[in-house]
């Protein structure tokens, strides 16, 4: 009986040692942001970058590390640096700062948004540099929503960049 009452315990704490975790791994975008890999082409690259790049591959990591890799008719630029997010109080658009250190040391500043009804999930992202100063551009705000990225005060809407999640 005690054998079979130990073998009872063992095979319960087995089952409850299997089952999945309260601290689930799974990606929500409330939460988590910006992480994740990403992927933008074609008409969903920003008029102000299509003269740049025709494909982007972005990831940023939970460590808040960022590695984007930019395609010009096969030529490639990859970029590394670091980030850092603001969650909402309100709304679901999110400040966003970019330190990048690869291929040249700038920060840019702007906003993204997650829609997560679509599937894959998809973003607006909207950031401008910051510094070095480019004379005339100010970069996009929450408050101002997408298309606030101004030139000589005269509000943009050519940085709106439209990506789709790829690792879900």
């Amino acid at each position: 009986m005690k054998r079979n009452l130990a073998l009872f315990l063992l095979l319960a704490l087995a089952i409850a040692g299997c089952k999945k975790s309260d601290d689930d791994t799974t990606y929500n975008p409330s939460k988590d942001g910006i992480v994740g890999k990403w992927y933008s082409s074609r008409t969903n690259i920003a008029p102000g970058l299509a003269n740049y790049c025709d494909s982007i591959y972005a990831e940023f990591k939970s460590d808040f590390t960022y590695t984007v890799k930019s395609y010009k008719t096969g030529s490639l630029t990859t970029m590394t640096g670091t980030f850092s997010q603001v969650k909402p109080t309100t709304g679901t658009i999110w400040a966003i700062t970019v330190n990048q250190s690869t291929p040249t040391t700038l920060t840019s500043t702007g906003i993204f948004e997650i829609d997560a009804t679509t599937t894959p999930f998809s973003m607006k992202y909207e950031v401008i540099q910051v510094q070095p100063v480019i004379t005339g551009f100010s970069a996009p705000t929450v408050e101002g929503g997408f298309g606030s990225t101004k030139y000589n005060n005269v509000a943009l809407a050519y940085y709106i960049q439209k990506y789709k999640r790829t690792d879900l």
